[in-house]
């Protein structure tokens, strides 16, 4: 902070303060007040160890270890450190909502929307994607954050971008600054410098001598280039000083066979969905009236097959999006669907990097597409079934199907690996009422059959 003086910044009374209490002790966090689920033991360090930075720090462990509810344990533990701003991928927004109220204690989060700032900002928790950002960072300087915690850090990475030069105006004199993302640094070094310069102004002042010590820097005849790697040893040194990074295959031992997530998924189709929900016949009838006068027949389950496609259509963008970061930030993945068009969707997107299994696929391309997933480091993504950590973008009716794909992601008595299951759930949909009645079979079923006992009555509260 000194230094910082000398070379003429100004410094903010709140990073004085925060200096001063760099140095003291943490206090254990074996036990966070008012948190209302429990951490496992390398979620606890990696709260312990944004506290021994004082609120600023980079949780940097890999896809599935928890860097969320991390975060959201250091902002339960400290509870009068707000506002709190999030500032996530748009895919993400109703999923920190969610954690946040499946982990603290009577969160009162807001999220913010739309490219127009003409809302009042009253919650203690904001959270706000990077596209809009731009937009709304002058009012959001107005609120003073305490905190800022960005999740996918590396959405920042590009100096020039609208949503670099907006995040480094709004962290500017912020107290606490927390960035998470399994992928700090997705291709080259460079990437990292924006994050690493934000969250500890100090250990990197400079972006010339970063780039000339770590960036493989170059003159190629125009200018420089700093797209290489040099001196990765130290820099991974340097890292450690800011950084927390655990891989699954670190904490195995720690993890359950098999976790489940729901993600909650906004729809861009409100409008069309809610109208089938109130007039069914009403809205089949403007668009197909043959259609609308066969579903009178069987209109419940017409309109429930009709919402379910409607929830699909209205999710399908934000679960591409969901898909494209995972890819960036993690291994292989599965997505299990049950409508042509929805892999069609998939497959135009993924294509260069994905292989398929439907009901349109020979036997032997099914080999092939297997093999060339399990075999392929190119081939990231396959629709269909296979082992991995895997997405639910659409549902069936009953626990059996869920629960044997499951089980195809984790094979039985495989004890090497533990694996991911999410649901992408459209928000306010039919989606909900079946993963609702999916939970409730799969209750009984546990309980008859295998004589389980659950204290989670539904994946939906969980």
């Amino acid at each position: 902070m000194a230094k910082l003086k000398e070379w003429g910044f100004e410094i903010d009374p709140r990073l004085e303060e925060w200096e001063k209490a760099r140095n003291a002790p943490a206090p254990s966090i074996d036990e966070i007040p008012g948190l209302r689920r429990p951490l496992y033991p390398f979620q606890k360090e990696g709260v312990a160890f944004v506290e021994k930075r004082q609120g600023r720090a980079l949780i940097a462990d890999s896809m599935g270890l928890g860097k969320t509810a991390q975060a959201l344990a250091w902002l339960q533990l400290h509870p009068d450190r707000r506002p709190a701003l999030v500032v996530v991928p748009a895919s993400l927004k109703l999923n920190w909502k969610r954690e946040a109220e499946m982990w603290m204690s009577d969160p009162k989060v807001q999220i913010l929307s739309g490219k127009k700032p003409d809302r009042p900002i009253h919650g203690d928790i904001i959270v706000i994607n990077y596209d809009i950002l731009p937009s709304w960072v002058g009012r959001l300087q107005e609120c003073r954050p305490e905190v800022v915690i960005a999740d996918e850090i590396h959405y920042i990475k590009n100096r020039s971008a609208k949503r670099t030069k907006a995040f480094k105006a709004l962290v500017k004199g912020v107290p606490y600054v927390i960035g998470l993302s399994g992928t700090p640094i997705v291709n080259r070094p460079v990437e990292a410098f924006n994050a690493l310069s934000i969250i500890e102004p100090t250990l990197f002042p400079s972006f010339w001598k970063y780039a000339q010590r770590y960036c493989g820097a170059r003159h190629n005849g125009f200018g420089w280039d700093f797209t290489g790697a040099s001196n990765t040893e130290e820099l991974n040194k340097k890292l450690s000083r800011v950084m927390i990074r655990r891989r699954k295959e670190d904490v195995l031992k720690e993890l359950p066979a098999k976790t489940i997530s729901i993600v909650p998924m906004p729809l861009d189709n409100e409008r069309e969905y809610y109208k089938v929900e109130e007039d069914f016949i009403g809205w089949l009838q403007a668009i197909d009236p043959d259609k609308a006068a066969r579903a009178q027949n069987a209109e419940a389950l017409a309109k429930i097959e009709a919402l379910k496609q409607l929830a699909i259509k209205g999710k399908i963008k934000m679960a591409i999006q969901w898909i494209r970061d995972y890819l960036d930030s993690d291994g292989k993945l599965v997505v299990f669907c049950t409508h042509r068009s929805t892999v069609d969707s998939l497959m135009e997107e993924f294509g260069d990097v994905a292989v398929k299994v439907d009901g349109s696929v020979s036997g032997k391309a099914r080999d092939e597409a297997v093999q060339a997933f399990q075999t392929r480091p190119d081939i990231r993504l396959f629709v269909g079934n296979m082992n991995s950590s895997a997405v639910f973008l659409e549902l069936g009716w009953g626990p059996g199907d869920h629960t044997q794909a499951e089980d195809r992601i984790h094979r039985i008595g495989q004890e090497a690996d533990a694996v991911n299951i999410y649901y992408l759930i459209a928000e306010g949909t039919i989606e909900e009422q079946i993963m609702g009645l999916i939970d409730k079979k799969r209750l009984v079923l546990d309980q008859v059959l295998d004589g389980k006992e659950t204290d989670e009555s539904s994946l939906l509260s969980a």
